[in-house]
């Protein structure tokens, strides 16, 4: 009797598992996604993602490496950066050039804590995550893109 309620109980946390595991990949809240081979992924402005590949890759291509970035951090997991919105696409092929995987790589805004401030039609990001302050993003005004990297240029100078 105690045998088929260890098995019961073995059974119902295997399931149990099996279900928090598809909702982590579902959600993509889980540390890394599987790459679908002829799929999309979305990476955000200013962030990395890592993707995994079904297999082995020796060479990544991204369409325009002006939008996003990508190198291998080990045969099957590549880790993906956005750099600027827009669409694009990653190619990553094997050791001997045949294709492994052909993504579509949309880069989007970052969502969370991020408060847009317009003067006139000037726009500028201010990142709140918790106390807010500037914040470089693509579409700002031109100005205060400068006078941010300007100070964020000098605060790194006087660290070193």
């Amino acid at each position: 009797m105690l045998g088929k309620r260890v098995l019961k109980v073995l059974h119902t946390w295997t399931a149990v598992g099996a279900v928090v595991a598809g909702l982590l990949a579902f959600t993509g809240t889980g540390a890394a996604i599987a790459a679908d081979p002829q799929g999309q992924v979305d990476v955000q402005v200013n962030m990395a993602r890592i993707l995994r590949l079904p297999s082995a890759a020796s060479t990544i291509v991204i369409g325009n490496p002006a939008i996003a970035d990508a190198t291998i951090q080990d045969p099957e997991t590549i880790v993906l950066t956005g750099k600027t919105f827009g669409h694009t696409n990653l190619i990553a092929l094997d050791a001997v050039g045949n294709p492994i995987a052909d993504l579509k790589v949309e880069v989007v805004a970052q969502q969370d804590n991020v408060v847009l401030v317009y003067n006139g039609i000037a726009r500028n990001t201010v990142s709140c995550t918790p106390e807010c302050g500037p914040a470089l993003m693509m579409g700002d005004d031109v100005d205060y893109l400068g006078k941010v990297a300007g100070s964020k240029s000098i605060v790194e100078s006087a660290s070193e």
